[in-house]
C-alpha cells in the first residue's frame, strides 16, 4: 500500500486549473514593466528590456500623435562541436508594442529617447504655459 498524502488546499487549484490553460491567456505575460514619471518640465517614460539595445527598439509618433513603443530582437545561435558531430540551434524572438496617448501639453518636436543598462528611456518634454495657451484658439462661428 502506497501512502497518499491529502492536501486541503482544494480551493487555489481550482483558480489554478481555471485560469492556467490554453483559452485563458495571461495579459502581458512577457511584456517589459512601464513606469512613467512626471516633473514639472518634463514627463519620462522607462521601459525595462534587459539585454536589448537601441537597435532593437523604434520609437515614433503614429498619426493620431500618440507614442508608440516598438521592441523586436531576433537571435540565433550555433554551437558546433566537429569530435562529436554534435549541433545545438537556439531561436530566440522577441517583439513588444505600447502605444500611450501623449498629453496636450507634450512638445512634440523636442522628444527624445536612449538605452542605458537595458532601460529605454523617453524624455517627452513639457510645453510652456504661454505655448499651450498659444495652441488653443478659439474658432469663430459664422
Amino acid at each position: 500500500m502506497m501512502p497518499v498524502r491529502r492536501t486541503q488546499n482544494w480551493l487555489p487549484s481550482i483558480f489554478n486549473d481555471f485560469f492556467d490553460n490554453e483559452w485563458m491567456t495571461k495579459a502581458n505575460a512577457t511584456a517589459p514593466a512601464i513606469n512613467v514619471i512626471e516633473s514639472e518640465k518634463e514627463y519620462k517614460v522607462e521601459v525595462a528590456a534587459p539585454g536589448m539595445t537601441k537597435e532593437d527598439f523604434n520609437v515614433r509618433i503614429d498619426e493620431d500623435n500618440n507614442l508608440v513603443i516598438s521592441m523586436e530582437k531576433k537571435s540565433e545561435s550555433k554551437e558546433e562541436q566537429k569530435e562529436h558531430r554534435y549541433l545545438r540551434r537556439e531561436f530566440s524572438y522577441s517583439k513588444f508594442q505600447q502605444t500611450m496617448i501623449l498629453p496636450d501639453d507634450v512638445d512634440k518636436e523636442k522628444i527624445a529617447a536612449g538605452v542605458e543598462h537595458g532601460v529605454l528611456t523617453i524624455d517627452l518634454p513639457k510645453l510652456s504655459q504661454e505655448e499651450v495657451k498659444k495652441a488653443e484658439r478659439n474658432i469663430e462661428i459664422k
